[in-house]
């Protein structure tokens, strides 16, 4: 059987919630070694077991959503995912995320070891949690048929310019059809004012979030870089598509860049996840895109940027559902009959 391409994409923040409750113990009651060795970590450093919290009675935000636990448990899910993926059907030619996906794409490629990757993301989940500041907030920037609405784009970037007058105010991420903005209280709520309303519920703030890839965290990255060595990363085995679209390949990666960058210009500049997206299909030009568990929610910014790039003739959110059932180019493991094409 010859086998297809695919670049696999990590989630970030945001994607374990209530319907992911017990993601772990439904997809991978195999991998307990895997768990145990990320919750021996958490346990010497004061902080809840992930299987505790996935096997928990209710989903509860104030606990599985706060910086410190969210960012394991995407992890811990996400890696499990990238673990069952059948090598003999899919060529994994680039590993790439949103956000605190970049994390768990270094892990997924090798450049961390699990022992290595569950300190950075363990690390940097509490770090935000303690001394994470700001906010952030989402607005559109396509149409109801997930095409680049020019008006919205345009909105977004007047609201930025008027934002700064009274506080700090940013682009944090690039996510397809989605412009996350963050910023202090005054520059989200000067934001929040001068955005018009679209779709009866934007501009929204995202709860528990800090002002991620903006310079209001540049304490947090100073304080991961004295935490976090450069001896934790290694060469990946796979190509990596970073933040800003920029391809780290596996046999000709500098490791001190690869730290500086992780520590530094990835939580204090702006994540073009769009581009890490629009890179890797115009480099690789894949069979397939598999987006790593937990949720559903990576799927329609990936889909957006496959429409505002006519990618195999994809136009509007029509062509892609139409695509997807016909003979899906997205394959989501935390959707169950797309994850059966994707597994062992």
């Amino acid at each position: 059987m010859t086998r297809q391409s695919a670049i696999v994409i990590a989630p970030g923040r945001g994607t374990y919630g209530k319907p992911e409750l017990g993601y772990l113990a439904r997809y991978h009651g195999d991998k307990q070694s895997f768990f145990a060795q990320i919750d021996d970590f958490r346990r010497a450093h004061g902080r809840t077991p992930i299987l505790e919290l996935d096997s928990a009675k209710n989903y509860t935000a104030s606990r599985h959503a706060s910086s410190e636990n969210a960012s394991a448990l995407i992890y811990a899910c996400a890696l499990a995912d990238f673990m069952d993926i059948d090598q003999s059907r899919y060529e994994i030619v680039a590993v790439t995320g949103n956000s605190l996906g970049w994390y768990l794409a270094l892990a997924a490629a090798g450049a961390l070891s699990p022992e290595n990757a569950i300190q950075l993301v363990d690390t940097m989940g509490a770090l935000m949690e303690e001394h994470g500041v700001g906010g952030q907030l989402v607005y559109p920037v396509t149409n109801a048929d997930w095409q680049p609405d020019a008006d919205r784009a345009t909105f977004v970037q007047q609201a930025l310019t008027a934002a700064q007058k009274n506080g700090a105010a940013f682009n944090s991420i690039h996510l397809g059809g989605m412009a996350i903005l963050a910023g202090d209280e005054a520059g989200l709520a000067a934001l929040e004012q001068s955005l018009p309303p679209a779709d009866e519920r934007f501009p929204f703030r995202l709860a528990r979030h800090s002002a991620f890839h903006t310079p209001l965290l540049a304490g947090v990255s100073q304080m991961a870089v004295e935490a976090l060595p450069p001896s934790l990363f290694a060469k990946p085995s796979l190509p990596l598509i970073d933040g800003r679209g920029e391809i780290w390949q596996s046999g000709f990666c500098d490791l001190e860049n690869l730290h500086a960058y992780t520590l530094t210009r990835q939580i204090t500049e702006t994540y073009n996840f769009t581009a890490c997206v629009e890179i890797g299909l115009k480099e690789f030009a894949p069979d397939r895109l598999i987006i790593l568990g937990p949720g559903t929610s990576m799927g329609p910014p990936v889909a957006q940027i496959l429409i505002a790039n006519q990618w195999l003739d994809m136009r509007c959110k029509a062509d892609f559902i139409a695509r997807q059932k016909q003979d899906p180019f997205v394959l989501a493991m935390g959707i169950d009959d797309q994850r059966r094409r994707v597994v062992k």
